[in-house]
């Protein structure tokens, strides 16, 4: 069985790779130019974020210069939004685009993913005395339940789908916190891994059942669609990242930082 499951993968890749010939990869494109091109949004912590002196930190944006520094290329940073990152992908914009962005279907339509990364999903995040408040969808779709979030991306995208009846407000990704300390907002539903890191720097939020989602997730890293080539070289050098504990350590380190 895992013969054929090997041999399929691999005709498959041959057969991509036949229909994409002539058309050069981008791991071809990087090496030649000496710089690859990261999107990234620079608003979610601790993935991507744009900091005061305008330099780029993170979990993410430390990979991307592993993969850069593996390549022997430099990275050349693509500023890019939760909503026109598609867009962005798919203008041939971007090599990758890196920064805790969320695995889902209607994205696989349009590009790659490289293997996952981590687990997620999606969860309230509250000020703490309201934890057994938002428990539950039923206790969260309610018109009296003000929330809050980013635009663009898959927190939207949750709570119009499964929140309907509750009062949305949008609001930037940096900020966005404070509206609800400052009690300007009752719940943001967002990825567990940001809820975790956000609740540290402000102590009067807290993540609800990080460990029991409200949906599932995965987080990886978006490719352009159809480069085999690229997207081989690209889960390698993860895969090795992984096996040799570089991932983990870096994830590690940036999660224990404290303000």
């Amino acid at each position: 069985m895992k013969k054929t499951l090997i041999t399929l993968t691999l005709l498959a890749a041959s057969t991509l790779a036949a229909h994409a010939e002539g058309t050069p990869s981008h791991l071809d494109r990087v090496l030649q130019k000496g710089a690859i091109n990261v999107c990234t949004t620079g608003d979610y912590k601790p993935y991507s974020f744009l900091n005061k002196e305008g330099q780029y930190e993170g979990i993410d944006i430390a990979m991307a210069q592993s993969l850069a520094t593996s390549l022997g290329v430099k990275v050349n940073w693509v500023p890019t939004t939760w909503k026109t990152m598609m867009s962005d992908m798919t203008s041939n914009n971007c090599d990758i685009a890196m920064g805790g962005i969320s695995v889902t279907l209607a994205r696989q339509q349009k590009a790659w993913f490289a293997e996952t990364l981590d687990q997620d999903g999606k969860i309230p995040l509250v000020r703490c005395e309201n934890v057994r408040k938002y428990q539950t969808i039923a206790q969260l779709n309610l018109p009296t339940v003000r929330l809050i979030e980013p635009a663009g991306g898959t927190n939207e995208a949750f709570v119009r789908s499964h929140l309907p009846d509750a009062k949305l407000a949008l609001h930037d990704n940096v900020t966005i916190f404070q509206q609800l300390v400052d009690k300007k907002a009752d719940v943001m539903i967002t990825d567990a891994s940001e809820a975790l890191f956000q609740q540290k720097h402000y102590p009067k939020l807290c993540a609800v059942n990080p460990k029991k989602p409200l949906q599932y997730g995965e987080k990886a890293y978006m490719l352009p669609r159809d480069d085999v080539s690229w997207k081989m070289y690209v889960d390698q050098w993860l895969h090795l990242s992984k096996a040799n504990g570089d991932y983990q350590n870096l994830v590690s380190k940036w999660l224990a930082v404290k303000k």
